[in-house]
């Protein structure tokens, strides 16, 4: 069987799997498996749920191949399937927080070394400090994601993650272009009001 050839499309690689090539299926899920997870994640915010939509959603994929048609976005039929299986886990009960992951998330990676393996002092300081207001960043967008009404974090998670167009983003979840592109504006404003506190102090450790 042919080697995947990696400037080959999504949807030429669909094709492929249809008519048995299942290294070009391999190939789909490496491209967009952990995009898939992510997006999920963030919708969800449960860690195991992520990964069994996950799963889920390649195997959809697999029982509905012979529906894709050549003209379609892969990834424009890939998030159709995300977006109905996050609706059907979200309507079973109320989402859960993976508590393990937010604290992960809020503490981030900016731990002080041990005061034999520090830099000068003013280095370290620093180094710490930038490491700080970096997890606090990321504590902040995180925190705005979740309180967004549903349909508008879907809408940036589908055009930041996924990197989806306004207009297969409206296919997906079927409203007017001009209405995703609203919901998107409302949850960049909410982000800029978030991280406006950070700007002055970004711009002092630079």
């Amino acid at each position: 069987m042919p080697a995947v050839q990696s400037d080959a499309t999504d949807e030429m690689l669909m094709i492929r799997y249809q008519r048995g090539d299942r290294q070009a299926f391999a190939e789909l899920v490496s491209r967009h498996g952990r995009r898939v997870y992510n997006f999920v994640l963030r919708q969800l915010r449960d860690e195991t749920r992520a990964e069994a939509i996950t799963e889920e959603t390649f195997l959809r994929v697999v029982q509905s191949a012979a529906q894709f048609k050549n003209e379609a976005r892969f990834a424009t039929w890939l998030y159709s399937i995300v977006r109905n299986l996050c609706i059907e886990h979200r309507q079973r009960g109320p989402r859960s927080l993976d508590e393990r992951g937010a604290r992960r998330e809020e503490r981030g990676d900016g731990a002080p070394q041990p005061a034999s393996e520090r830099a000068p002092e003013s280095s370290a300081r620093s180094t710490v400090e930038r490491s700080v207001v970096s997890s606090q960043v990321g504590a902040s967008i995180v925190r705005v994601l979740e309180d967004l009404p549903d349909e508008q974090r879907e809408v940036f998670l589908m055009r930041e993650i996924a990197n989806l167009p306004f207009e297969d983003i409206a296919l997906i979840t079927q409203v007017p272009a001009e209405t995703v592109k609203a919901r998107m504006r409302y949850a960049l404003d909410r982000l800029r009001d978030a991280l406006s506190n950070f700007e002055e102090y970004a711009r002092a450790l630079r």
